[in-house]
């Protein structure tokens, strides 16, 4: 028996190596692939609360999110300050003509809420990815990347491209820089799962709930599924109607970090004698 396991244990291992490049030719991000989003409803100056949550709903931070815009051209801010010390701050800009396009993305993750805190640039106009992280060591390592950007890259824009996608389409994919701490680009599939209901007050409406799948390309695409290392999926919750705006959000914000839900806040104020 042990002679027989070993052997069907080693031909199960010769179909997957004779089938790696197949399955890294299916994962691997088609950079000719547009998949860009349609402006549907344009972007303009805001100023959101935001709580950031763990999943069993102590809250970990309290963020805003601030955007101008200049003609087609918006600036997006989505900071969090952590109650351990910790920020994490990311500013994208990005135009809205005919389609929404990255033009660059700026995110810092700092504190001891990171397990490897980042600091991450991307140039959209020249394909540069910069990341910034600690090495082993201790010492600032710094990876620089010249790449192949496509038109569909997604970081910073994630709220904004759907609130602008036909709540109908069956699948949209995205492109997204992740840092592993080395840049790569992988592919973010989002599909819709139908409407959930919410309160707002006594009142009652109903959001577009969306499901974020990441296919990770080449060879750690193929190993993730069988070591069991699929990174989580994401949720994100938006209120459509003739002004969609976002609601909710649930998953990870950097590579192998554990789930969080961002949140709409209110202000409280102090009771105030008449």
């Amino acid at each position: 028996m042990r002679v027989l396991f070993l052997g069907t244990w080693k031909f199960g291992l010769s179909i997957v190596l004779c089938l790696l490049p197949v399955q890294l030719a299916m994962f691997r991000p088609d950079g000719s692939e547009d998949g860009r989003v349609a402006v549907r409803y344009k972007e303009g100056l805001a100023h959101g609360f935001l709580v950031l949550r763990s999943v069993d709903g102590k809250i970990l931070a309290n963020g805003d999110l601030i955007q101008t815009a200049v003609g087609d051209r918006v600036t997006s801010e989505l900071i969090f300050h952590f109650k351990d010390g910790s920020s994490r701050s990311e500013t994208a800009a990005f135009s809205q003509d005919e389609n929404f396009k990255l033009l660059s993305d700026h995110l810092i993750e700092k504190g001891p809420a990171f397990k490897n805190p980042t600091e991450t640039l991307i140039d959209a106009s020249t394909g540069e990815v910069k990341v910034r992280y600690a090495g082993k060591d201790g010492k600032e390592k710094v990876d620089t990347d010249h790449m192949e950007l496509p038109g569909n890259l997604a970081n910073g824009l994630i709220f904004t491209l759907l609130k602008n996608i036909d709540p109908s389409t069956p699948r949209t994919t995205l492109s997204m820089i992740v840092s592993t701490p080395k840049p790569r680009l992988v592919k973010l599939v989002v599909t819709p799962q139908g409407e959930e209901p919410f309160l707002i007050g006594g009142s009652r409406r109903k959001a577009t709930h969306y499901v974020g799948k990441l296919e990770i390309g080449g060879l750690a695409g193929v190993v993730a599924p069988l070591v069991g290392k699929n990174p989580p999926d994401t949720h994100v919750w938006i209120l459509g109607g003739e002004a969609p705006a976002f609601l909710k959000f649930a998953g990870p914000l950097y590579s192998g970090g554990p789930v969080w839900r961002i949140e709409l806040s209110s202000p409280a104020y102090r009771s105030t004698p008449n």
